[in-house]
């Protein structure tokens, strides 16, 4: 059994494999979920951001979510149920007009993300 935590002089130290790391990046822009005031959720890398308006690449339209409780939840854990969400296929581009709130995803709610099926009209 490894142990999660050591003391040393009164500091805490957490073992780094215990830790969920943020998700890997693009040419250094953090991979984030952007949500907007009308425009919808997004998740991808933030290329360039002025106020509100907001250029993301590889960006993924979250349109419907299950399976995590709040965006919050979704950044931090992913989807505890994938098959119930509506996340439509990658664009490589989108300019946003009005993002409100930006969070940064985690390596493990990343890889969630990414196992989401590209969902589309029937």
């Amino acid at each position: 059994m490894k142990p999660e935590t050591l003391m040393i002089n009164d500091v805490k130290y957490v073992r780094a494999d215990t830790v969920d790391a943020k998700a890997e990046s693009l040419d250094g822009m953090p991979y984030q979920i952007i949500r907007c005031d009308r425009s919808g959720v997004f998740a991808g890398y933030i290329e360039h951001r002025e106020g509100q308006e907001v250029t993301i690449r590889k960006a993924r339209r979250i349109w419907y979510w299950d399976g995590a409780a709040s965006l919050s939840q979704l950044a931090e854990n992913g989807t505890k149920k994938p098959e119930g969400c509506k996340f439509p296929v990658e664009v490589d581009k989108i300019v946003v007009l009005d993002a409100i709130e930006i969070l940064d995803v985690t390596a493990s709610a990343k890889k969630s993300i990414d196992g989401v099926p590209v969902w589309s009209a029937q």
